[in-house]
């Protein structure tokens, strides 16, 4: 076989395929050469998508032997990508052995950058959602607050009664001394119960009996004033 005419000929073929396309770099001591390819979404603005320049390399035994095959200027494929790549290509030019086989390297290759790009897209738009939902997690969270459980409320409550001495007043109560009305309210300790009825979702009774002597409770009256004059209210307002 006349491996340099071999050559030749296929390197016609290829310029003829994709005119415009192929770039000579050298002739001797064999034909070395460069087709790119790129995905059909490539967008070279924004580069989207997927290309590179497949260079080609003839051996002195070329088709009976593989060319060397190498990958330039990747946009979008990384390393381990591009090792992927190139071992797709030796193992299809293996099985080409005897044959001419750019052409059935570069549609291979072809393909693969098609699929290869819908694979980053999928990549990419999995990230952007994971994203989103943990963005949309973290502003749910800011309006949710803090979960109320019944040991926090009682924490919170002990240490409340502490601050406005509701405790102290309660020990008063129990010793027999007089508080007003707010402060019965405030160390009724059946509201101890009522809220943790409430906390665990239970429906809670009112005794209305309690609001039957309200006449009883200590509640400031403006009316119980000795000094106070209606008369005199009015006129200073009118």
């Amino acid at each position: 076989m006349d491996y340099k005419e071999e050559q030749a000929g296929e390197i016609e073929a290829l310029e003829s395929i994709y005119y415009g396309d192929v770039r000579i770099l050298s002739s001797e001591p064999f034909h070395k050469f460069s087709i790119p390819i790129k995905s059909e979404q490539y967008d070279p603005d924004t580069e989207d998508g997927i290309t590179c320049n497949l260079i080609f390399t003839y051996t002195s035994k070329y088709p009976d032997e593989q060319p060397l095959i190498e990958i330039e200027e990747p946009v979008n494929i990384n390393n381990s990508h591009q090792q992927d790549l190139l071992k797709q290509l030796k193992g299809e030019a293996e099985e080409n052995i005897g044959m001419v086989m750019v052409f059935t390297l570069v549609s291979l290759a072809q393909e693969w950058v098609n699929v290869k790009w819908d694979e980053v897209k999928k990549q990419r738009e999995d990230e952007k959602m994971k994203m989103d939902l943990e963005r949309e997690e973290l502003e749910r969270k800011k309006f949710e607050g803090t979960r109320v459980t019944v040991e926090s409320f009682l924490i919170w409550k002990n240490n409340f009664e502490k601050d406005m001495g509701i405790i102290q007043k309660r020990e008063s109560a129990d010793k027999g001394q007089k508080l007003t009305g707010r402060e019965l309210f405030m160390t009724d300790n059946t509201l101890n119960e009522s809220d943790l009825k409430f906390l665990d979702g239970e429906e809670i009774k009112v005794d209305e009996s309690l609001f039957q002597d309200l006449d009883d409770l200590d509640i400031d009256d403006e009316d119980d004033d000795p000094d106070f004059d209606p008369n005199n209210f009015d006129s200073d307002n009118s």
